[in-house]
């Protein structure tokens, strides 16, 4: 039986948006990978909503890459989420249940939603690394000549799912992300991949970033990778605690509050709505979308 999805975006980043309340199938890798072959259905992340798994939760989300893949954590998607549970409920606030744990979500009324990403972690193995180091604000990686090395020592941190942030003094647009992307985000440092970001600050409140994300590439947006890029400027004193992130779609708003929680803000917009098989990936466009 098919399921009714949303086709929608945060900032660019294309999100499927799939309500499979009621069901206990999931979304198969199969469909994701059928669905992400079309172009009009071509996406980031499907956000799967289900029903709640753990009480005092609204639901339970799953979220899957373009490539079949797993994620744990994507906040657009989130934005996405909220703004599609709020048009239907009339109601503002949510709380989830992912698998990188419980998170909030709440559309304000200038109509930005505003997703509580939880607490960033930083111990090598937490994000996770295949080797400890002491201190993650730098680790030891590069992609280029020993000597003049293209993008080299990194800050990482899990937002849930790892991030590699390389500062860079030149404009993010300068590197070849296309090329250094798959290489960085399948490196063996990385033993669940890694989502690659080349950040530049501006300002100690301004960012400006491009990312490769994990089992997607390159995108207009990736929420996490923002969370990461301000919690690893705060934390290597590059920036403050609240910053303003760039990225190719769009503006973010980042803030790692005083009770470590990483707040996000930004926009969400539905396109158009159809119906899809969960696990073919077959759909059809309503037709009054």
């Amino acid at each position: 039986m098919n399921v009714p999805f949303a086709k929608m975006n945060g900032l660019g980043n294309q999100i499927i948006v799939a309500d499979m309340r009621g069901r206990t199938d999931r979304v198969s890798a199969e469909a994701a990978v059928n669905i992400n072959a079309r172009a009009e259905t071509r996406f980031d992340q499907i956000m799967a909503i289900h029903d709640p798994r753990t009480p005092g939760t609204n639901n339970y989300i799953e979220i899957i890459n373009s490539d079949g893949s797993r994620a744990e954590a994507c906040g657009n998607g989130m934005r996405c989420v909220v703004q599609a549970l709020t048009a239907e409920q009339g109601r503002h606030r949510f709380i989830f249940e992912t698998v990188a744990g419980i998170l909030f979500g709440e559309e304000g009324e200038d109509g930005l939603i505003t997703v509580d990403m939880g607490t960033p972690k930083f111990a090598w193995y937490e994000i996770p690394l295949a080797e400890e180091f002491a201190d993650t604000r730098q680790v030891e990686l590069q992609i280029g000549p020993i000597d003049a090395p293209v993008l080299h020592s990194p800050s990482v941190a899990s937002m849930g799912n790892p991030h590699a942030t390389f500062w860079v003094k030149d404009d993010v647009w300068s590197f070849a992300l296309d090329r250094f992307g798959p290489l960085l985000e399948n490196h063996p440092l990385f033993p669940e991949r890694a989502n690659i970001s080349i950040a530049q600050v501006t300002a100690p409140d301004r960012i400006i970033l491009r990312t490769w994300e994990r089992g997607a590439g390159l995108t207009e947006a990736c929420g996490t990778a923002a969370c990461a890029a301000v919690v690893n400027g705060a934390r290597t004193r590059r920036t403050a605690r609240k910053a303003t992130v760039t990225l190719p779609g769009g503006d973010l708003a980042v803030e790692w509050q005083p009770d470590d929680h990483v707040a996000l803000t930004g926009p969400a917009e539905w396109e158009w709505g159809g119906q899809l098989d969960p696990a073919t990936g077959a759909w059809t466009r309503d037709e009054a979308a």
